[in-house]
C-alpha cells in the first residue's frame, strides 16, 4: 500500500513518464484550470452534488483511456503518457504509479485500424504485467460480437441481416483474422462461393419477414429505420468487400474463425469478451462507454453494478435486436438522441441521491482534449480524444494520438492529451467551496 499512499496527494499530479522508446516532447506537463468547468450547466451539476452528500473519490488513482479503435501504439502511448507503463526494448512493465492505479479501457477497442489484433495483443501484454485493468464494452465491440453470433447461430428474420448491418466496419478485422488464423483446411471445408454468399446475406424477402417478426420487439419507426439502413448498407457492401480483397468464402471462413478465437472457451482472444463489463463504479463516478437512461439509473442504484454487468453479459450472447435497441445496449450506444432510451430529471435525481454525480465516458471523439459538460442535467466527462490514426487522418489531426484522464483520491481530475497544450485540471469540491 506504500505505492498507493504516494499518489493520494496533490503534490505531483502528473506521474513521471518513464520511457525511452517514445518521444514525449508534445505531451503537456503543465496544468491549467479546466475551462469547461466554469460553464453554468456544469456548476449547476456541482451544486446538486453538494446538496446530495458531496463527492466520494476512488480509493486509488483511476486512469481512463477510451476508444483506441485498433491502434495499439495510440493505446500504449496513452498509458505511457499517464505514467502507468514503460517500455524497454519493446517489453512493457508497470511503473510504481501503474502498480497503484486502476486502468479503465472505456470501450471501442475494435475497428478502424491500423490493426485490431495488434491492439488486442497490446491489451494482453498490459494484463500480463499484473495491471488492474477493467475493459468496458463499446458499440464497435458489440457490433463485432453481433456480427459473429448472427452468422454462427440459426438463421431467422431477426438475425440474418445482422452481419451486413454490423459487419462493414469490421471487414479489416476479418481480413486480419483470415491472414493470421484461417488455414487452407478451414477454407476447403466450406461450400461454394454462391452458397457462402447466401449464408452471409439476408434473403430477397427479408424486409417483409423482418417487419412481421420484429413487431414483438421493436416499435414501428425502429423497424422502418432498420430496413432502410439495411438497404443502404447492402447496396455498398459488395464494393467494400471487394476493396479489402475478400471473397464470400473468405468472409465466412474468417467469421467462423472469429467465433472460435473470440467466443469459444480457450479461444486465443476469448479473454476479451470474457473480461468485458458494460459499466464500472468508483465512488461518485460511473464509467461507461456512452451514457445512461432512466431504467439503467434505477437498475444501477437498486441492483448494483455487478448485476447490471451480468445482465449485459447474458443478453449479449443472445444477439437480439430487442437487446441492441434496449436499455442495456443503450449504455454503449446512446448519444441522448430522441430515438435513444431516455435519461430524464427522474433518472438524474435517482443517481444523485445515490451519490453518483459524474459519468466518465468515451464514444464522442474530441480534437482538443477531454470535455466536461452537462447532458440531460448530469455531469459527463468525455474522454475519447481521437487516439487512432485512421480517425486522426480523416479529421485533420497529425501523428499518433496519446492521452488519458487521471482521477485521484484527492478529488483532482486531470485531462491529458497531446492535442491540447496543457493538461486540464478539475477539482470539483474546491470549486464549489469557493
Amino acid at each position: 500500500m506504500d505505492d498507493l499512499r504516494d499518489f493520494c496527494t496533490t503534490d505531483s499530479l502528473l506521474p513521471p513518464i518513464l520511457d525511452r522508446d517514445v518521444c514525449t516532447a508534445d505531451l503537456p506537463r503543465l496544468l491549467e484550470p479546466w475551462e469547461d468547468a466554469a460553464a453554468r450547466p456544469v456548476t449547476d451539476c456541482l451544486s446538486r452534488a453538494r446538496r446530495h452528500g458531496g463527492w466520494h473519490w476512488p480509493d486509488r488513482p483511476v486512469v481512463f483511456v477510451s476508444d483506441p479503435h485498433a491502434d495499439a501504439e495510440g493505446f500504449l502511448r496513452s498509458l505511457i503518457a499517464a505514467g502507468v507503463i514503460h517500455r524497454t526494448r519493446g517489453r512493457i512493465g508497470l511503473t510504481a504509479f501503474g502498480r497503484a492505479a486502476q486502468i479503465v479501457l472505456g470501450g471501442d477497442a475494435l475497428d478502424k485500424g491500423p490493426s485490431n489484433l495488434a491492439l488486442l495483443d497490446a491489451i494482453a501484454a498490459v494484463l500480463d504485467t499484473g495491471a488492474r485493468l477493467t475493459i468496458l464494452a463499446g458499440n464497435h465491440d458489440l457490433r463485432m460480437r453481433l456480427a459473429i453470433t448472427a452468422v454462427r447461430g440459426p438463421r431467422s428474420a431477426l438475425t440474418e441481416h445482422l452481419f451486413v448491418r454490423m459487419g462493414r466496419k469490421i471487414l479489416p478485422a476479418l481480413r486480419e483474422v483470415l491472414d493470421r488464423f484461417v488455414t487452407p483446411e478451414d477454407l476447403a471445408a466450406l461450400p461454394s462461393e454462391a452458397a457462402c454468399k447466401a449464408r452471409l446475406m439476408p434473403g430477397p424477402d427479408w424486409s417483409d419477414r423482418f417487419a412481421s417478426a420484429a413487431r414483438k420487439e421493436l416499435p414501428r419507426r425502429v423497424i422502418a429505420k432498420e430496413i432502410r439502413k439495411l438497404e443502404e448498407k447492402h447496396a455498398k457492401f459488395d464494393g467494400d468487400r471487394a476493396r479489402i480483397g475478400l471473397s464470400y468464402r473468405a468472409l465466412l471462413a474468417a467469421l467462423l474463425k472469429c467465433h472460435e478465437i473470440f467466443l469459444e472457451p480457450g479461444g486465443h482472444y476469448a479473454w476479451f469478451f470474457d473480461r468485458m463489463q458494460v459499466v464500472a463504479r468508483s465512488g461518485s463516478l460511473l464509467f461507461v462507454h456512452a451514457g445512461l437512461c432512466d431504467e439503467m439509473a434505477r437498475a444501477l442504484v437498486r441492483e448494483g453494478v455487478d448485476r447490471v454487468n451480468a445482465a449485459y453479459a447474458r443478453a449479449a450472447e443472445g444477439a437480439t435486436l430487442g437487446f441492441y435497441f434496449g436499455p442495456l445496449a443503450n449504455l454503449v450506444r446512446t448519444k441522448y438522441r430522441a430515438s435513444d432510451c431516455a435519461l430524464t430529471e427522474t433518472g438524474v435525481e435517482t443517481l444523485n441521491r445515490a451519490g453518483l454525480h459524474m459519468v466518465v465516458q468515451g464514444h464522442v471523439n474530441n480534437h482538443a482534449g477531454q470535455r466536461l459538460l452537462a447532458k440531460q442535467g448530469l455531469l459527463h466527462l468525455e474522454g475519447d480524444i481521437t487516439l487512432d490514426r485512421t480517425s486522426r487522418a480523416l479529421e485533420g489531426l497529425e501523428g499518433i494520438g496519446a492521452g488519458a484522464t487521471l482521477i485521484f483520491p484527492s478529488g483532482d481530475v486531470i485531462g491529458l492529451s497531446r492535442d491540447h497544450p496543457r493538461a486540464k485540471h478539475f477539482a470539483p469540491e474546491r470549486m464549489v467551496a469557493h
